[in-house]
């Protein structure tokens, strides 16, 4: 089946996937990856750059043969003793050497060495200090931003969609995604710098964009659901979800895409670099969004707006029309099956109705006319 196929069958509903009435198994999957990560950020803590340590950085330009690292290392601990180094490959022809916080002396004796190692003059080497107050500086100021934008996000959400729940729902998946993110940072080591902060920040616009675009559905079905009283509000939202998915993945495969490309670039043609520590940050961040606004933004609203007295009166007309018409409908024929739902109750206490929110709907709705074709008049002989 083509993709555009699929896309109009779960918009009409021929197709459909139960993303609320499973939300327990994503909850599950969602936490055991937030444990992950959790534990992660505990053990192992973040891999901190330069910049929000302190110390020195050189840059070794234009080395030729078979660049090694091992050789920078040696250098410098000759020079300094055993000291941590944190040396790369940038660029294919460049190396870059991190140390501590050096003095001016020690800083010239490393040139020396790197020099000799290498085999190229003090003016290819360039040098760098940058003490860690201004990493600390950094750190603060994102954090005060972050407070920031969650609570202007929670206002402007609240105000547009008339409940503060979807605010809720919404911000739930932004954490979600942030913290699966630190977390496999600190899993892996990968290293933290100035620029994994701004992707940081990058991927919580993307996360809600994509949140409040499946929203959006959700409240235009959920609104036409209260109006015609003929889908309860839990099938409407997942009406929306199907019919955001394919929007949902066309729109991270686009934005993936791009972001990959640096990623490639960054890491296989230049090196480690600021490419690589915001593409990586974009990635992780992009695919894991993509996840909470399908698995558990909606499912979570749903659960959150399910015992609200308009709802759960809702849930109970449409389901007891339901049962008036599976109960005048002939034996042996059409839809013979019925429904219960526990108003308020938790999905254990739930049975699935026999049909979703689609065509068949319509059907249920409206007698079937089955309008015979003309036949062409018998020529007369």
């Amino acid at each position: 089946m083509k993709i555009d196929q699929w896309g109009n069958r779960l918009y009409t509903g021929e197709t459909s996937y139960d993303f609320v009435g499973r939300r327990r198994t994503w909850y599950a999957i969602a936490g055991a990856v937030i444990l992950i990560s959790l534990l992660a950020l505990l053990l192992r803590g973040f891999n901190l750059g330069i910049d929000f340590t302190g110390g020195a950085e050189f840059r070794v330009v234009g080395v030729t043969g078979d660049v090694s690292t091992v050789q920078a290392e040696d250098a410098v601990q000759e020079v300094l003793g055993e000291t941590e180094v944190q040396a790369a490959v940038v660029g294919g022809d460049t190396l870059r050497v991190r140390t501590g916080e050096l003095s001016t002396a020690q800083s010239s004796d490393v040139v020396d060495g790197l020099a000799a190692a290498y085999d190229v003059s003090r003016t290819d080497i360039s040098s760098s200090f940058i003490g860690p107050a201004w990493g600390q500086d950094v750190s603060q100021r994102s954090l005060q931003a972050l407070l920031v934008f969650l609570v202007l996000v929670a206002l402007v959400i609240s105000v547009y969609f008339r409940t503060w729940k979807m605010a809720v729902a919404a911000l739930v998946a932004l954490v979600h995604d942030v913290v699966i993110t630190v977390g496999l940072y600190a899993l892996v080591g990968l290293e933290v710098t100035p620029a994994t902060v701004i992707g940081f920040l990058t991927i919580l616009g993307y996360s809600l964009y994509d949140t409040v675009v499946v929203f959006d559905k959700v409240r235009e079905n959920t609104d036409e659901a209260m109006d015609s009283q003929a889908t309860t509000f839990r099938e409407a939202a997942n009406l929306a979800v199907n019919q955001t998915l394919v929007r949902s993945i066309n729109t991270s495969v686009v934005a993936l895409l791009p972001v990959g490309a640096i990623l490639f670039v960054g890491t296989v043609l230049l090196g480690a670099g600021t490419l690589v520590d915001l593409s990586l940050a974009l990635f992780i961040g992009i695919a894991f969004g993509t996840y909470s606004s399908i698995f558990i933004a909606t499912p979570l609203l749903v659960q959150l707006r399910q015992r609200e007295p308009v709802i759960a009166a809702l849930e109970k007309k449409v389901l007891s029309k339901r049962a008036e018409r599976a109960a005048k409908a002939p034996a042996g024929g059409g839809r013979t099956g019925s429904s219960t739902l526990v108003v308020g109750g938790d999905e254990d206490t739930e049975v699935e109705p026999d049909y979703l929110y689609d065509r068949s709907t319509l059907k249920d709705q409206q007698p079937s006319v089955r309008v015979q074709p003309k036949r062409a008049p018998r020529s007369r002989r």
